[in-house]
Order: structure tokens, then sequence, then C-alpha cells
């Protein structure tokens, strides 16, 4: 008897690996050669980089001498989360730090910001940044003691939901202060531009568009202000970012990113996809809440829950059909409990609990989600007679 084919609709937390990827990545651990060596295996390697950071570059409306490799989207925020900024020979000083409070716990931390100097801004109901609040928070910033940072994601990857990064860029700019994004969820799922958005800086992660794991990237809007390397040592990246390159995940990078200004295409068919799931959730659980629906999100990301259905039994069904979903980030090492986000937009603990987050690949299909609409109609009559009774 063949095994059954699982359906993987858990994109947010990793997309699949490309087939292009792979083979980039295969291709270039072929070769040997350290990138910072001038024989022709190490210029070998340092056009598989270069071709990457052309390719990144590209995704984002940036030119390849801003982009900065680094091993993920954490490291990446924290170097660009900094209290200090070069400007050419000159120190920039930034006193505190502004974030929204659904950011990932990646920005939320503060990165290299004490933890006194980090003020947390209110979202709305469906978890879109309050743009009255946050202007306010930057009228009362003491600017003699540095200039004011802001760090604020452009979708979240537990409801997808879209901020209105270019409005809060412009309303920053007023106050001078200095602009971060977490762009992660955003890349191939909406277009990017870096420029347009009028930000400095904006974080990526290769894993998230169909690339490998442990590799990201820092790219900055220009060369006037970059943040104070966080690992220093040898000159790599331009001594921006210390440590010899990870030239297979960094060619695999690049392929992906190449690959997601392709998907952008399928976004109207994803939404479909994701119309399809949330009718067949509500018609088999009318009581179910779609968080942020209200609001501008992703097309392949639904979070929902039910009342007096718990996400940690929901999603091991799920598992148990051959299916996998999250009950929300997939940052915190399996735990299962309160989203922060959630509790951001005002949702009752007992709700909050029962996230459980879809997120479609741009590879999902009709037939997948048909499949997972019929297992969810098997799992919730499960659940529901067992808290009936």
């Amino acid at each position: 008897m063949a095994e059954r084919q699982r359906i993987y609709f858990d994109a947010n937390a990793s997309a699949p690996l490309l087939e292009v990827a792979r083979q980039a990545m295969l291709s270039t651990l072929a070769h040997t050669g350290n990138p910072s060596s001038v024989h022709a295996e190490g210029r070998q390697a340092r056009a598989a980089i270069e071709t990457a950071r052309a390719e990144v570059a590209a995704l984002t409306g940036a030119e390849p001498d801003q982009v900065i490799f680094t091993s993920g989207a954490t490291e990446a925020a924290a170097t660009a989360l900094s209290p200090h900024f070069l400007s050419g020979s000159k120190t920039i000083a930034a006193s505190h730090l502004y974030v929204g409070a659904s950011e990932h716990p990646c920005v939320l931390s503060g990165g290299r910001f004490a933890a006194g100097n980090v003020s947390v801004l209110p979202v709305d109901a469906n978890g879109v940044i309050d743009l009255a609040a946050f202007e306010r928070a930057l009228g009362d910033h003491d600017s003699k003691a540095g200039r004011p940072f802001v760090a604020l994601m452009l979708a979240n990857n537990e409801t997808g939901v879209i901020h209105p990064v270019g409005e809060a860029a412009a309303i920053a700019r007023r106050h001078d202060a200095v602009i971060f994004c977490d762009a992660v969820q955003a890349a191939g799922r909406i277009r990017l531009d870096i420029k347009a958005l009028g930000i400095d800086m904006l974080a990526l992660s290769a894993h998230k568009m169909g690339g490998p794991q442990g590799v990201g990237a820092l790219i900055l809007a220009d060369e006037a202000l970059q943040p104070a390397p966080l690992l220093t040592g040898g000159g790599q990246e331009n001594y921006r970012r210390a440590g010899t390159e990870n030239v297979a995940a960094i060619a695999g990078f690049g392929v992906a990113a190449k690959a997601a200004g392709h998907h952008l295409e399928e976004t109207g068919r994803i939404g479909d996809l994701r119309r399809q799931l949330e009718t067949g959730i509500k018609r088999a659980a009318p009581e179910a809440v779609i968080f942020g629906a209200a609001a501008e999100r992703l097309a392949n990301t639904v979070l929902f829950a039910v009342p007096g259905v718990n996400a940690e039994t929901a999603v091991i069904a799920f598992d148990l059909e051959g299916i996998a979903v999250s009950s929300g980030s997939a940052c915190s090492s399996g735990k299962v409990g309160d989203s922060h986000v959630l509790a951001a937009m005002g949702v009752l603990p007992d709700l909050r609990r029962g996230g459980i987050r879809m997120s479609l690949a741009p590879s999902a299909t009709a037939t997948e989600a048909e499949h997972v609409v019929d297992a969810w109609k098997r799992i919730y009559a499960r659940l529901s007679d067992r808290h009936a009774a």
C-alpha cells in the first residue's frame, strides 16, 4: 500500500526547499575554496557569493553592495538594532528603540539596546500598528539624548497582517528616526522595494522563501547609515560581518530570492486557496474566529481559533491526518501557549491559546486545500464532541 502523501501547510515556519536552490547548493559544495582567497578556487567561491548578492538585492530594489549576508534574520535584526551607527567616519547615536507589540521575538528582545531603552507600541484589534500612538511616542522622544530608532515588520508571521510601513516611515522621517523593517514573511508574497518603503534597513531569511536554513541578510537602503558590526574580526562582507561566508547556503539563498520574484505571480491563486480554507473552517465551525480578517493580509496565511478547541490538540490531530500546520509562531522550541501577537490584539486568553495557523507555499494546490478542509471537519467533530462531554 502506497504511503500517504503529507500536506505541508506551515510555510511561514519554513518553506519547502526549492529544487533549484538545492541544486545550486550541491553545485557549490562540489568546489573547494575560501571566498577570501585570491587563487582560482577562491575566486570561484567569491563569484558564487556575488551572484547571490545581486539576486537578493534585486528582490528588494537595493544595490548589491547594500546586502550583508548573515546566519539568518535573527542575526540581521541583532545587527540592525544598535544604538550606534556609522555615517562615513562619524558615529551616530540612537537613544531609544520603538517596536510594535506584534513584532517577532528577535525584534521585541531589543537587540543591542538596553531593556530600559525599549518601548513597545500598541496594535489595534486586527493587529495593525496604531499610527496615532506611534506618532505620539516619537513626538515625546527626547532628541537631545540621541535619535529615535523604529522597528516595524512588514507582514506578521502569525496572522499575515500587513503593516502600513510606508506611512509609518513617513512619520518616522519627520522625527529623524532610524527605521528597520523585518520583511522576512513578505519576501516572495508581496512586492518589496526598500526605497519606496522609505526605510533604512530590512531583514530577510532564506528558508522562508524556499532557500536553506541558516542564512539571511541585512539590506541597507544606502551607504549613508550603517549599524556598527555585531561580529568583528576579519574583513568579510566589507568589514560589516566577520567570519567566512557560508558559500553553499548563500548560493541557495540567491536562487531562492530569484524564484521569489516569480512567485508573486501566484499570489492571486494562493489567495483563492486561503479563501477556500477559511470558508471550509467557518462552515464546519461557525463560531471560528479568523484573526486579522478585516485587515490587509498575506494571501498565504490564515490564523484562526475556535472557542473550546485547544491548539496543541488540534495541531497533533492534523499531524495524524498527514497535515502539517502550526499553533502560530514556530520560534518557541515546540512550545504551545499564549500568542503574544494575539495578546497584543486584545484577544482573550482562552481563545488566543487556541490559535491554529495554516500558511501555504506557492506550490499549494486546491486539492490539498480540499483535503485539509475535510480533515478539519473530522477533527472539529471529534474535539467538539469531547468538549461537550
